[in-house]
């Protein structure tokens, strides 16, 4: 298949600069005619000498046509792909080939390799972007818990703890190093997601049964607290998008819900149409979300506890937000002091 087409985009490039000669042609015998007369008219004859000088003077205005046109339109375009290559070579991601009135006048198959180097430009930055920013927020976030990890580590290393000590330290290690794993995995999903404007691997699922199955993930949790779970106002809807991705931002809804509600608290899951969008609610009655916490917290790393004495790291509602945004949907948050209601349109 590929040897066809390669071989038809040749046929066509081919008939194009056949095309091409044969309007030169054809002009420089016009122009030739044309001169040859004109001569004649204004020495009141034709000889072979006006014949020669009506040659050399089409040959003049066909030649500097020809410059012109495969200056302007074909060699002017190429030469600055040419540089905007050696500016990649060279490190400089942003290197683009701006052709304007170009790209719309030469060769088409010359205007599609432009296009696909400054895709391949564009991708190439974005890449970059996502490796600064990773390793930027990466190291910053484990300063902490590798301090801590190395502290208990010393002391158990050094040893003359308690039975007691000793398991409380590797709990605390366990504790870090679990929270580091979670910390590289959502950091790195996320910062794929957000230097990234297309999603693939879409396919057609239940909404509804994806809501069910994840609550039914955290089953432990919520019925270890004697949570309630009301999932009744459930429509049956078919969506188009990532299921996997769209998981993520349920998982961490619901992780959050049972996490911040109280023993014998109730947990609310609503799916609905409305006006043509989609509307997911996720409400429960815990202890709910301050106001001047409540502006921030789709902010990367950010936690209204700074004392992490609640278990995460900051970045779930940041992942969840740039997921919803990648889907073309919203998402915000509402919260009265007492139960915090999360509102997603799709």
């Amino acid at each position: 298949m590929n040897f066809f087409k390669r071989k038809k985009t040749k046929h066509r490039l081919g008939l194009k600069l056949s095309l091409l000669m044969l309007i030169i042609i054809s002009a420089a015998d016009v122009l030739t005619f044309s001169a040859a007369i004109t001569i004649g008219m204004v020495t009141g004859g034709t000889n072979s000498t006006t014949d020669v000088i009506a040659s050399v003077v089409s040959s003049i205005i066909i030649g500097f046509l020809l410059s012109f046109i495969i200056g302007g339109i074909i060699l002017k375009p190429l030469s600055e792909l040419i540089e905007a290559t050696k500016r990649v070579s060279e490190g400089d991601y942003t290197a683009r080939v701006e052709m304007g009135w170009s790209e719309r006048h030469t060769i088409k198959e010359l205007s599609a390799l432009i296009r696909r180097f400054n895709e391949m430009a564009k991708e190439l930055r974005n890449t970059e972007l996502f490796r600064k920013d990773f390793i930027s927020s990466f190291s910053h976030e484990f300063k902490t818990p590798l301090a801590s990890i190395r502290g208990f580590a010393r002391q158990l290393y050094e040893g003359g703890l308690t039975p007691e000590q000793q398991r409380e330290f590797s709990k605390i290690i366990l504790d870090e190093t679990e929270y580091l794993s979670a910390l590289s995995a959502n950091t790195l999903l996320l910062t794929s997601l957000e230097n990234r404007d297309i999603v693939s691997e879409k396919k057609r699922f239940s909404l509804d049964e994806q809501l069910r199955s994840c609550m039914i993930r955290l089953e432990p949790q919520w019925s270890e607290k004697n949570i309630e779970i009301d999932m009744e106002h459930m429509e049956d809807i078919s969506f188009y998008w990532n299921e996997q991705l769209l998981a993520h931002v349920w998982n961490n809804l619901f992780d959050n819900a049972v996490k911040f509600t109280d023993e014998g608290g109730c947990i609310k899951v609503s799916c609905t149409r409305e006006s043509g969008s989609i509307i997911v609610k996720v409400s429960d009655n815990g202890c709910g979300i301050s106001p001047e916490a409540l502006p921030h917290i789709f902010d990367k790393f950010y936690q209204e506890d700074s004392s992490h004495a609640t278990k995460g790291n900051g970045l779930g509602l940041a992942l969840v937000k740039r997921i919803i945004e990648l889907c073309g949907g919203t998402i915000f948050a509402e919260s009265s002091g007492q139960g915090t209601v999360f509102t997603v349109r799709l």
